[in-house]
């Protein structure tokens, strides 16, 4: 007879989900230097925020999104792992405080009050409540959530306490805001297509599957994704800065 007590086996890294890490970080590291080239005076005012910028900005977001939510099935669809859990939580829901407070003291006009780390932390909270469910399913709400989301809002839920869910009818101040209506429906979907290739057996063939080093070079940004976008703006605008007084 099996012991159910016995800790479940973590499953082996898949080095194309690392790989898809690290291009959303590349996508997220070319529109911050755009926004930071046009903070700095080097692009028109507008630019990070219409046409082509805008879409990779909404693109960039929903990767991150959709590969927190496969990541979520990967990690607990077999059994809830409850201190790596509350681990992985601890660390995004920290860093997503960091960031609060280094946007207040920034800038307080706009600060960063629920930004991508904070959508990602709580969708994993809400996660976890319907991870069981068919894949059928979470993709229905996924596509319910995304609907609410572009809704026009509700001026009931105007109030500041409210504007984490994006169902309110004023605009926010935020110069990042990622509310769980719509942005919610990324992280559903990507629990969906998660649940849908493991029952195809995807997931078991592609950790199977050896790999050239290039591979593992090529997935390092995505194992350490965390650590990069907490830096990454830091680097960027520091080095438009020394730019900038060296060619004054």
């Amino acid at each position: 007879m099996a012991d159910l007590s016995a800790p479940v086996p973590r499953r082996p890294r898949i080095p194309a989900l690392d790989i898809a890490r690290t291009g959303a970080l590349v996508a997220m590291a070319l529109y911050h230097f755009v926004y930071d080239l046009e903070l700095f005076g080097y692009l028109v005012p507008g630019t990070a925020v219409t046409g082509g910028w805008r879409a990779l900005a909404i693109f960039t977001a929903s990767s991150f999104l959709f590969l927190a939510g496969v990541s979520l099935w990967l990690a607990h669809g077999d059994r809830l792992r409850a201190r790596g859990f509350l681990k992985r939580l601890a660390m995004i829901a920290g860093a997503a405080a960091l960031i609060t407070i280094a946007t207040y003291v920034a800038i307080p006009q706009g600060f960063i009050f629920f930004g991508i780390l904070h959508c990602i932390a709580l969708s994993s909270v809400l996660g976890l409540a319907v991870l069981r469910l068919p894949d059928w399913v979470l993709a229905a709400l996924a596509a319910g959530v995304l609907w609410l989301g572009l809704q026009p809002g509700f001026s009931l839920l105007d109030a500041p306490v409210f504007w984490w869910t994006g169902l309110q009818a004023v605009p926010t101040p935020s110069v990042d805001y990622v509310p769980i209506f719509p942005w919610f429906a990324a992280f559903l979907a990507g629990m969906a297509l998660a649940k849908a290739m493991d029952r195809a057996g995807v997931w078991a063939w592609l950790s199977a599957r050896d790999t050239a080093p290039v591979w593992s070079w090529l997935g390092w940004p995505g194992r350490h994704s965390l650590a990069i976008y907490l830096i990454h703006q830091p680097v960027l605008i520091g080095a438009i800065w020394v730019f900038a007084f060296l060619t004054r």
